[in-house]
């Protein structure tokens, strides 16, 4: 899959492709029926299937100091488009220019004469250009008028109301990761690099790989039955495992992290990219009156949690 980031400046061999366009956080289910439907129209015109998004999240330029909301960080979001098949990711630089941009000069400027895409794809409340001005039924005006074909999806409804990032973060705050994970179409994973941490966990017994969710928007802050993807290195590769997701009040830590405890390894997994899935949550954060009572406890958990995947 290629990566594009400026659409002043692209090889022909990336243009002409057919789109989806939209942020697609998370790609849930919404979001593949989208690509979907770009991927049909350039099998019909013999082109690529692309996706055109945006980096950082126009939510995030516009408002850097709200709460973290993102589903999934960029490289993340680009994993899972590639396994989808996206050849093409025009993951556009959002800053100053772009934002300025009315919808028709987006229109021109950025799909006709940057990327001279073949066709575009958007869900039925798109809005894009200056001030989010411009509507769906817009850009399919624009195509007609500028000779790249638009189709318009309409939104998609699951078994409990609509598709959303929105219904997912908060089945995910609500600590029911199955509920977010049928709307996803996957599990819901946090990627990441394993970050040195203090060793309290190799000491207990249960060695740990730490890793940042800052940027993410925060599940509930619990103990979580895991599926764990080595990404990388000499132990690239699948496993089961508990995470705790959250604080450590039991060690009066304050950022919060994921801690995933990873059953039957054995190995040095520090640089290495992680991905982990949250299958079932298990119990919220606590405190304990002695060491030995928080051990039996993360036996407990785990014992749990080897149930849960083994039944998977």
């Amino acid at each position: 899959m290629q990566i594009i980031r400026d659409y002043a400046y692209v090889d022909q061999a990336d243009r002409g492709a057919s789109v989806a366009i939209g942020n697609f956080d998370g790609v849930h289910i919404g979001h593949r029926s989208v690509i979907d439907i770009a991927r049909r129209a350039g099998e019909a015109a013999g082109a690529p299937l692309g996706v055109l998004t945006f980096e950082p999240h126009p939510r995030e330029y516009f408002a850097p100091d709200a709460p973290p909301f993102r589903l999934m960080n960029p490289e993340a979001r680009a994993h899972r488009l590639e396994k989808l098949g996206v050849e093409k990711l025009y993951q556009l630089n959002f800053n100053a220019n772009l934002s300025a941009l009315t919808p028709e000069d987006f229109a021109a400027n950025v799909i006709r004469d940057g990327l001279g895409l073949e066709h575009v794809v958007v869900g039925a409340d798109f809005c894009f250009g200056k001030g989010r001005a411009g509507t769906a039924a817009d850009l399919q005006r624009f195509g007609a008028e500028m000779g790249f074909g638009v189709s318009i999806a309409q939104l998609l409804e699951g078994d409990k109301g609509q598709v959303s990032s929105t219904a997912i973060r908060q089945a995910l705050s609500d600590g029911r990761p199955r509920d977010a994970a049928a709307m996803l179409g996957h599990w819901h994973r946090i990627e990441g690099e394993v970050m040195g941490g203090e060793q309290r966990g190799r000491e207990l017994g249960y060695p740990t790989t730490n890793m940042s969710i800052a940027g993410l928007h925060p599940p509930k802050f619990g103990v979580y039955a895991v599926l764990v993807d080595v990404l990388d290195g000499p132990h690239k590769g699948s496993y089961h495992g508990a995470a705790s997701l959250g604080v450590r009040p039991m060690f009066n830590g304050e950022v919060p992290n994921i801690e995933t405890f990873i059953f039957d390894f054995s190995g040095d997994l520090y640089g290495t990219e992680l991905s982990v899935a949250l299958i079932d949550y298990l119990r919220p954060e606590e405190t304990f009156d002695s060491l030995e009572a928080f051990i039996a406890q993360m036996d407990a958990d785990c014992a749990k949690a080897r149930d849960i995947l083994s039944a998977l």
